[in-house]
């Protein structure tokens, strides 16, 4: 039967400078079909939750059904749907797309990834827009990265490349305080917009719970692993930064997460965060899992404390990956 491949490789971490792992998902070609709904789900990469939805809202897909009165769908239902996705990934709604054909959506297939160049030159343009103090334009080249690359690559290359960029000018005196606060501000509207027109369906799995350490009010780092998260096919509740670990426990145990993701920004103390990634552990029910991501020196030595961190955005889909793997081997 055909499958889903991981395909891991090594990229240059745009703000650590060093190799880090990304995993891109390829999709081996089904058989001639009917196809039950787990398969449509491996092969397109759509949730089963979602398809469901999309059936009852937009009228696509349309299976039919066998004699259980289960599911199924065409390999051309499945190739549709797959093009839908990578649109939907680069900021596209699928209530644009479900009325559209293959050949149509393949005219609106996102552009290549540009090459590292081009996304140095995407950043000097936004800095140059911000320096002028040109909102407007700020928010469309944002909006048109998006469009241009996709939400996840826009988010680990573009969004990565530019908050080092906007952090070392304002170091250097080059930005004001208020121009990087305009800036997050405008960040912030563009992806969450973006994530508005992301498919969330109530079952996804896991439920992710994010936030940050009280004294880190640094939020950028959740949204933009909640972008990932999503795309990835979580459930996100983001409660923003700063919670008391007693509240982050209590919010987990209040919506059933599976997980609690926190970010911890470079400016964060190693020893606080290891010190709060251990007594929140300590709070956590042993089946909820705990995730620590951001600039922070030291995640790594995490893992000893029973966190499991995230030294780079791209280790993102890794982490899903194996949650999932663990959790069907629980339900066995």
């Amino acid at each position: 039967m055909a499958g889903v491949l991981g395909v891991l490789s090594w990229t240059k971490d745009p703000i650590r400078g060093s190799l880090s792992r990304t995993m891109s998902m390829t999709f081996s070609s089904p058989g001639a079909g009917p196809l039950t709904i787990g398969e449509a789900e491996r092969h397109s990469g759509v949730p089963k939750e979602t398809l469901r939805v999309w059936e009852r809202r937009y009228g696509f897909p349309a299976p039919t059904r066998d004699a259980a009165g289960d599911r199924l769908y065409t390999v051309a239902d499945v190739e549709k749907l797959k093009r839908m996705k990578a649109l939907i990934d680069a900021g596209e709604r699928p209530a644009q797309l479900a009325g559209l054909g293959i050949d149509e959506l393949a005219a609106r297939a996102p552009k290549p990834a540009p090459a590292n160049d081009a996304v140095g030159e995407w950043v000097e343009a936004a800095l140059d827009r911000l320096r002028r103090h040109d909102v407007d334009g700020l928010r469309d080249l944002l909006q048109a990265g998006i469009y241009a690359r996709g939400l996840e690559r826009f988010v680990q290359d573009n969004v990565a490349a530019l908050t080092r960029a906007v952090g070392e000018a304002w170091v250097g005196g080059r930005l004001q305080v208020y121009e990087e606060h305009l800036f997050t501000e405008q960040l912030v509207r563009v992806l969450r917009g973006a994530l508005d027109g992301l498919p969330r369906p109530p079952a996804a799995r896991p439920r992710v719970l994010l936030t940050t350490a009280p004294g880190e009010p640094h939020a950028l780092g959740l949204l933009m692993a909640e972008c990932l998260l999503t795309l990835g096919g979580a459930r996100c509740l983001s409660l923003g930064p700063e919670t008391p670990p007693e509240q982050i426990a209590g919010a987990a145990a209040a919506h059933d997460a599976d997980v609690v993701a926190l970010s911890f920004s470079g400016m964060f103390g190693e020893a606080a965060a290891r010190a709060f990634a251990r007594d929140l552990r300590g709070q956590l029910p042993a089946t909820t899992e705990l995730w620590a991501g951001g600039a922070c020196a030291g995640l790594a030595d995490l893992a000893q404390d029973g966190v499991r961190p995230l030294v780079n955005l791209a280790d993102i889909p890794e982490a899903l990956a194996g949650w999932r793997f663990a959790a069907a081997r629980k339900e066995r």
